[in-house]
C-alpha cells in the first residue's frame, strides 16, 4: 500500500512537471526564456552612430578636442601631394638606428609585404606582374615616376610614398606602423645598391 501511494505521488509530480512544460513553451514565440547576463548582448554604452541625448549637437561621436593625437598614432605632418613628397625627402630621415635586429625585421616585412609587386630583390619582378599588372620600378636601376632614379630615394620620399602610396600603389599605412616603415625603408636602401 506504501508503495502504491509512492507510485501515484511520483506519477502525479511527473504528470505535473511534463503539463507545466507544455503550457509555458507555448505561451510566448519570441521569448527565449530567462537570460543570463543580459548586459553581455544589451548594453547600456551608446553605439558610435546612435543619437545621444548627453551631448548638445545629440551625436555619441564626438570630435576629439583640438591638439589631440591619438595613442599610438604619429603624425606625418607632410601633404599627400608632388610638394609634400619633395619636402620630406629633404626633412625626414629614419629614427631608427641602424642594427641588424632592425635590418632583418625591415627584410621579413618587405618579403610580406612588398615583394609581391617589388619582387625579392626589389627589381619589380614580383608575382603580380606574372598576372598581368605593370612592373613596379627596380630599385637599382629604375626612375621614379615622380623624377630622379630609384637608387637615389632618400629615407622621406620612400616614407611618404610608403603612407600615401603613389601610381598603382596605395598607401601601406594601415598594414605597416611608423617603426614598420622605418625597417623597410633600411631594407630598401640595402637593395637599391644591388
Amino acid at each position: 500500500m506504501l508503495a502504491m501511494n509512492k507510485m501515484k505521488i511520483l506519477g502525479f509530480a511527473v504528470v505535473t512537471i511534463a503539463a507545466t512544460v507544455v503550457i509555458t513553451s507555448c505561451k510566448d514565440k519570441r521569448n527565449t526564456g530567462w537570460e543570463y547576463a543580459p548586459n553581455m548582448y544589451e548594453h547600456i554604452a551608446y553605439d558610435p552612430d546612435q543619437p545621444n541625448p548627453n551631448f548638445k549637437d545629440g551625436k555619441t561621436a564626438q570630435k576629439p578636442p583640438a591638439g589631440t593625437i591619438p595613442i599610438g598614432f604619429t603624425p606625418f605632418d607632410y601633404p599627400n601631394s608632388k610638394d609634400g613628397y619633395e619636402l620630406a625627402g629633404t626633412e625626414v630621415k629614419s629614427p631608427l638606428p641602424q642594427t641588424q635586429a632592425n635590418f632583418a625585421d625591415g627584410q621579413v616585412l618587405f618579403e610580406h609585404f612588398c615583394s609581391p609587386c617589388h619582387g625579392m630583390s626589389g627589381q619589380g619582378d614580383g608575382l603580380v606582374v606574372a598576372h598581368g599588372y605593370p612592373a613596379p620600378p627596380s630599385y637599382s636601376k629604375g626612375q621614379s615616376s615622380r623624377g630622379g632614379a630609384m637608387k637615389d630615394l632618400t629615407d622621406g620620399k620612400i616614407y611618404h610614398t610608403i603612407t600615401y602610396g603613389v601610381n598603382a600603389m596605395g598607401s601601406y599605412a594601415s598594414q605597416l606602423a611608423p617603426e614598420e616603415r622605418w625597417k623597410v625603408i633600411m631594407y630598401v636602401h640595402h637593395l637599391q645598391t644591388l
